[in-house]
């Protein structure tokens, strides 16, 4: 069986895109906008509902809120008073998904390891 290579990722990348994929990295890189993002994976949130499950300031949630919607993570929409948010790039949730699982199996496989050690 062949497998298929992804041509976006055989080809070499220019330098304007490496610094927009490194971005988008950064704007994943603080823990307060995966807080954020692990609220809004469940489904859409206000802002008042991220503040509230997030323990943090609304000043805070908009200020990381902002980022992640230049980044293109996160879309929102007006409701009345309230501001809704929501994942507006499902490739987000897919890369959550991959780092959630593979971070699982890691901690799965050292778990294992500490129950077998002799030495403990």
């Amino acid at each position: 069986m062949t497998q298929k290579k992804n041509p976006t990722i055989a080809k070499e990348l220019s330098p304007l895109a490496l610094d927009l994929i490194a971005a988008r990295f950064r704007a994943l890189s603080e823990p307060m906008r995966l807080r954020l993002l692990n609220l809004l994976m469940q489904g859409e949130r206000t802002v008042g509902q991220l503040v509230e499950g997030s323990k943090s300031g609304q000043a805070n949630v908009s200020k990381h809120l902002s980022v992640l919607r230049e980044a293109g993570m996160v879309g929102t929409r007006k409701e009345g008073l309230m501001t809704v948010c929501y994942i507006a790039d499902p490739i987000v949730k897919e890369l959550c998904e991959m780092m959630c699982s593979r971070l699982r199996e890691e901690m799965e496989g050292k778990a294992a390891a500490l129950a077998f050690d002799p030495e403990i």
